[in-house]
């Protein structure tokens, strides 16, 4: 793991964030390096040969677990590995966390997953799964996930969750080989009940490290089309790039009115998200391997608050095209792209095909991305309607107050109910459109 004292020209002064600006609402976990696959970009260099040496025991886990809803009492918590289902323990730490009022998803390959497991999970709070398909293709998926047989055996894994009724989001890293694939797996996607489809731009990190398999002209053109896909799908799937923030570039030359230019943020990493390593180290995110403390030592609240790292992501000084450009308020590129390819997480993103002519940010000031706890409320909440909010994780908390506010406002009404909710629901999702994913639907 690299150390933050690779960030020489950075000050090593601890920097207090302000309590409350910066809150960590999604945490990535990586609870394990084991995996019964060999992927060749994983990023974490996951493999059957890797034991359990280092890893952080249960008792750990649900320390820093603790420590992190201290600051933050409701993110997300995103576990996964290498491969989580081959943690015995990982029911008992998502009941933990899910008892404790996080959100808790299982990121994971699929091919473990098994009807037992599953029920195991999901009484344990397990709220849904994220699972990687690369291609329809066995030929493909296979050697591409090192697996042979792994393709069915992920399918078998989708199968069971859509006839569980459990949600899922489909995760394919794209590539030269697999790009012609990219709108039939969205169909396919969406055709299977997934709540999102997202697709992962490849870092060069871990055992990818010697991939560079796009051009920024691919990624130029793999982005436009996931952008006219998101709006052909508006209402069914959401479609999602991932490790690439200058979709958001794309969206807004495409559609300048899109809402979801007014919630989304520049690449998030050390802002409002942050990866744990299967030994205890905090990250900015799981593709960017500088560490910002170990949480076997110290605690989260203080890496988090005073890591100079962190810091100087979230002071955003960025390089290069980065720092000129006229989107760089609702892009920034790619933070750990960036380190991987020019080993500062500052410097430009090399992805990027687009020449920025250094006038003033087209969007001067994105209306706020207020999470949670940050948000200022207007109107008056009822008890039941209160209730129903805190069922919402905290990284779109702020996005659904600000819906429901804005559209009681605009009809004179001055009281949010869960009457009101459901109305708006139906009538404004929040890009999830209405298949609405498990943190924002009834359960009444």
């Amino acid at each position: 793991m690299t150390s933050v004292g690779a960030l020489e020209r950075f000050s090593l002064t601890p920097r207090p964030a302000a309590e409350g600006v910066y809150l960590p609402h999604v945490v990535a976990w990586n609870l394990t390096r084991r995996c019964n696959l060999e992927c060749a970009h994983c990023y974490i260099s996951a493999g059957p040969e890797r034991g359990g040496e280092g890893e952080l025991d249960t008792a750990e886990v649900l320390r820093i677990m603790e420590e992190i809803l201290e600051v933050n009492p409701a993110p997300m918590f995103i576990l996964s590995g290498g491969e989580p289902l081959l943690r015995s323990d990982l029911a008992e730490i998502a009941r933990f966390a899910s008892a404790k009022g996080a959100t808790v998803v299982v990121g994971t390959n699929g091919t473990l997953l098994d009807g037992t497991r599953l029920s195991e999970l999901k009484a344990a709070g397990v709220s849904g799964f994220a699972i990687s398909v690369d291609s329809l293709k066995a030929r493909y998926h296979d050697n591409f996930r090192r697996g042979h047989g792994a393709l069915s055996a992920t399918l078998s894994a989708v199968e069971l969750l859509r006839r569980h009724r459990i949600d899922f989001v489909v995760q394919t890293t794209l590539t030269k080989a697999n790009r012609d694939e990219l709108e039939d797996l969205v169909a396919w996607s969406a055709d299977q009940g997934a709540v999102a489809f997202n697709a992962y731009f490849l870092v060069s990190t871990g055992r990818g490290r010697g991939l560079k398999d796009l051009s920024p002209e691919d990624y130029e053109e793999l982005l436009s089309r996931l952008v006219d896909l998101q709006v052909r799908y508006l209402g069914r799937l959401m479609v999602r790039a991932k490790c690439a923030p200058h979709f958001m570039r794309l969206v807004h030359q495409r559609a300048p009115d899109s809402p979801v230019l007014n919630y989304e943020t520049r690449c998030p990493c050390g802002i409002q998200y942050c990866r744990v390593t299967p030994d205890g180290r905090l990250t900015p995110c799981p593709y960017l391997p500088l560490s910002a403390g170990d949480l076997r030592r110290e605690p989260f609240a203080r890496v988090w608050n005073e890591s100079p790292l962190f810091g100087a992501l979230r002071e955003g000084r960025l390089g290069g095209r980065c720092g000129i450009c006229e989107y760089r308020k609702i892009c920034g590129g790619c933070r750990a792209r960036a380190f991987a390819l020019e080993g500062d997480p500052l410097a430009e993103d090399p992805s990027c095909a687009y020449r920025p002519d250094g006038s003033r940010p087209v969007i001067q000031r994105a209306r706020a991305v207020t999470y949670g706890m940050q948000v200022e409320r207007k109107l008056v909440w009822t008890e039941e309607a209160e209730a129903r909010l805190a069922r919402i994780p905290s990284f779109v908390r702020g996005v659904v107050i600000q819906r429901l506010e804005d559209y009681a406002r605009s009809r004179g009404i001055d009281r949010i109910t869960p009457e009101l909710m459901r109305e708006v629901r139906e009538k404004m999702p929040v890009d999830f459109s209405k298949k609405l994913p498990f943190f924002a639907r009834d359960d009444d």
